[in-house]
C-alpha cells in the first residue's frame, strides 16, 4: 500500500481558492465531505481572525448554493454547504483513492494524505490533473502494517527487552537474565532480537527521505517506493 501527502493548489476560478487567498490567515478544515453526482458537500470549520468575511465571501459566491451555520464561536465557526466546483471530491470519487480527513486549506493550497494501490494513487494524481488542479508531492512511502514487520515471537522478546531494561543506559538486564525471565536459551534470545533489530533498522533508514521520492508520483509510481514504512 502506498501512502502519500500533496499540496494540493485549486485552478484560480474555484472558490476555495479565491476565498482562502483573500483571507490567508484563515484555515479552513474540512471535517467531512460526500461528492453528489454535480456537486459536493462538505462540513468545514474555519479558523482565523475575519472569520465573518470568510463566511460572507462564502455565502455570496456562485459557486456556494447552500450554506448553514452549524456552530459559532470567537474566530471559529462550522458551517455546512454545498458547492458546484467539489474538485478534491470529484478526485477522489474518480480515481477510487479516498482522501482521509480532515484536510486543511489555506492561502489557496490543500494538504491532502491518501492511502491505497500505487494503481490507484497514480490514477488520483491523473485525476487531479484534468480537474486543473496543481500538486506537489510531499512525501511517497510504502505502508507496512505492524505485524508484517516482527513475527509474533520477535514482539514478545523485543517487548520484554524493553521492559525488563535491557536497551536501557546503563543495562537494568542482561543478555542471560532476559532470556531467563522468557525461559529461552540465551543464544536463542540473541538471535531473536538481532533478527528483529535488523528489521527495525532497516525498517527506520527506509524512511529517511532521498533526494529522487518527489519524483515518485510523476514516474507513474511503477518503481520501488522511495521510502518504505
Amino acid at each position: 500500500m502506498a501512502q502519500a501527502t500533496l499540496a494540493v493548489t485549486m485552478p484560480e476560478e474555484v472558490w476555495v481558492q479565491q476565498v482562502s487567498t483573500a483571507h490567508p490567515e484563515a484555515t479552513l478544515r474540512v471535517l467531512a465531505a460526500v461528492p453528489g453526482s454535480e456537486s459536493g458537500f462538505a462540513l468545514v470549520r474555519i479558523a482565523g481572525p475575519d472569520v465573518p468575511s470568510v463566511l460572507e465571501d462564502m455565502d455570496e459566491h456562485p459557486q456556494i448554493t447552500e450554506l448553514t451555520l452549524a456552530q459559532w464561536s470567537e474566530n471559529e465557526a462550522t458551517i455546512h454547504f454545498e458547492t458546484t466546483a467539489p474538485l478534491l471530491m470529484f478526485s477522489s470519487r474518480d480515481s477510487g483513492m479516498p482522501i482521509e480527513l480532515p484536510v486543511e486549506i489555506q492561502d489557496g493550497e490543500a494538504i491532502v494524505e491518501v492511502t491505497g494501490s500505487r494503481e490507484r494513487l497514480s490514477e488520483l494524481a491523473g485525476q487531479l490533473e484534468r480537474f486543473g488542479l496543481q500538486y506537489r508531492i510531499e512525501h511517497v512511502r510504502e505502508r507496512v502494517h505492524d505485524s508484517q514487520l516482527l513475527s509474533e515471537r520477535q514482539r514478545e522478546v523485543v517487548m520484554a527487552a524493553v521492559e525488563e531494561g535491557y536497551y536501557d543506559t546503563p543495562r537494568c538486564c542482561s543478555l542471560t537474565e532476559l532470556a531467563g525471565r522468557l525461559g529461552i536459551a540465551k543464544s536463542t534470545c540473541s538471535e531473536t532480537l538481532h533478527r528483529a533489530e535488523e528489521a527495525i533498522i532497516k525498517r527506520f533508514v527506509r524512511e529517511l527521505p532521498t533526494a529522487d521520492e518527489p519524483d515518485a508520483l510523476e514516474d507513474g509510481l511503477a518503481n520501488e517506493p522511495a521510502t518504505s514504512e
